[in-house]
């Protein structure tokens, strides 16, 4: 036992030998990280922005205003140019193509080619010089014939990577012509397919619990995601589409002139799909919640969105007319983290467990100044001479020689 406590004893005083030497180099080191972390503090809260989960959400954009161009109301190989409710642009033709908006009352289903025409002989003022038309194609089944009066209702378009066209139907849900979002060739407009529609969007009013899209407020919205300029055949790219207005199983009753809460808007679904070599499948259905119709509307409504990028970014356009014209607000939209809504069969109600669409303003038109008339289309177009992204907004006339066609010019701009 004895001889046991000697031989642990010189351990136990070299111990304590060593142990002041450790506790001044752990001093030493607290003191370092000490030091590092406040200086990692002033970094962070002074030098480095504090972005807020808004800003996490949303790009950083922002338009400039440009200019407005009329087009005079004419004919184009015997049809009358009007009606422009949707616009896509053909970055490798330079060229862009317009929907129109005719149930081939005036002349049957077609879309327009346009060359647009930039005014930069000044550095300072850019603008549009002259919208040009350079053809028309009519629409065609897959059988090769034109669409007979009232079988189609185009609002929207967008072209894909293939050079085809897809086009989007409302329908005529009053007469009983159903809603489509069909893909078309470019050159002859002839039918190549058609994607499936739920149906829950299939207008049926014979049923207990009447459903589908009301009647002139369905798939007016189109838009693809950006790809490449020169996309391998067959690379997958996706398709969204939103109803202009709620569905009838999601309309909300008409609250009372007595009731103090503030109104909603209507409640749209958005539809994602994908398309490749392989059938189209629909991945997502969102809900996109409108804002309240301005006092006066008998109009409101989402005529237009934009994809901005494969990150779920977009730009929406919405159209309001009343007693006082025609109004419009343009809105970035991010749907990352919305709810699923395709096992949803009613969107009626409070929907506080549901997660929308994000939706921020991005511009409210009256501000520009300017005589608005029904806005309904929105592509990005060529890039400016500075090398800015360009945006162009369309409106569709009616056919009313009261209306015009009204073509805006914006700037595009991301960061500060």
């Amino acid at each position: 036992m004895t001889a046991r406590v000697k031989r642990e004893f010189p351990l136990v005083i070299d111990v304590m030998n060593i142990k002041p030497l450790i506790w001044n180099k752990l001093q030493r080191g607290a003191c370092f990280l000490a030091t590092a972390l406040i200086i990692l503090t002033l970094v962070t809260s002074c030098s480095l922005p504090q972005i807020s989960a808004q800003e996490r959400v949303f790009r950083n954009l922002s338009l400039e205003f440009l200019g407005e161009y009329q087009l005079p109301n004419s004919q184009f190989k015997d049809t009358p140019v009007g009606g422009l409710s949707g616009l896509t642009y053909d970055r490798q033709r330079n060229l862009f193509y317009a929907i129109a908006d005719d149930r081939s009352q005036f002349a049957p289903a077609r879309f327009y080619t346009l060359k647009l025409s930039l005014d930069n002989s000044s550095k300072e003022k850019i603008g549009i010089k002259k919208v040009e038309i350079e053809n028309v194609t009519f629409l065609r089944d897959a059988q090769g014939n034109i669409y007979p009066k009232n079988t189609s209702d185009t609002e929207g378009i967008a072209i894909t990577p293939q050079q085809t066209v897809f086009i989007s139907s409302e329908g005529v849900a009053e007469n009983r012509v159903l809603p489509f979002i069909k893909e078309f060739a470019l050159n002859t407009g002839r039918e190549q397919q058609s994607l499936t529609i739920p149906e829950r969007y299939i207008p049926d009013n014979s049923a207990d619990q009447p459903r589908g899209i009301q009647n002139n407020l369905g798939f007016e919205a189109l838009t693809l995601n950006p790809t490449g300029t020169v996309p391998a055949k067959g690379e997958p790219f996706r398709l969204f589409t939103v109803t202009e207005s709620a569905l009838v199983q999601d309309e909300d009753e008409v609250a009372s002139t007595n009731q103090t809460e503030t109104p909603q808007g209507a409640k749209c679904r958005l539809l994602h799909y994908l398309l490749s070599d392989g059938a189209p499948i629909i991945i997502s259905e969102h809900l996109y919640q409108l804002e309240p119709p301005p006092s006066g509307a008998v109009i409101h409504g989402l005529p237009e969105i934009l994809a901005l990028d494969q990150g779920g970014h977009f730009l929406t356009l919405e159209r309001s007319f009343g007693l006082l014209g025609f109004s419009a607000k343009i809105f970035q939209a991010a749907t990352g983290g919305a709810t699923d809504t395709s096992r949803i069969a009613s969107l009626k109600g409070d929907l506080r467990s549901i997660e929308p669409i994000k939706k921020k303003l991005l511009l409210d038109l009256d501000q520009l100044g300017i005589y608005l008339d029904n806005l309904e289309g929105m592509a990005l177009g060529p890039r400016l001479p500075d090398g800015s992204q360009s945006l162009l907004l369309v409106s569709d006339n009616n056919f009313n020689d009261s209306q015009l066609t009204q073509f805006l010019l914006f700037r595009l701009k991301s960061g500060n």
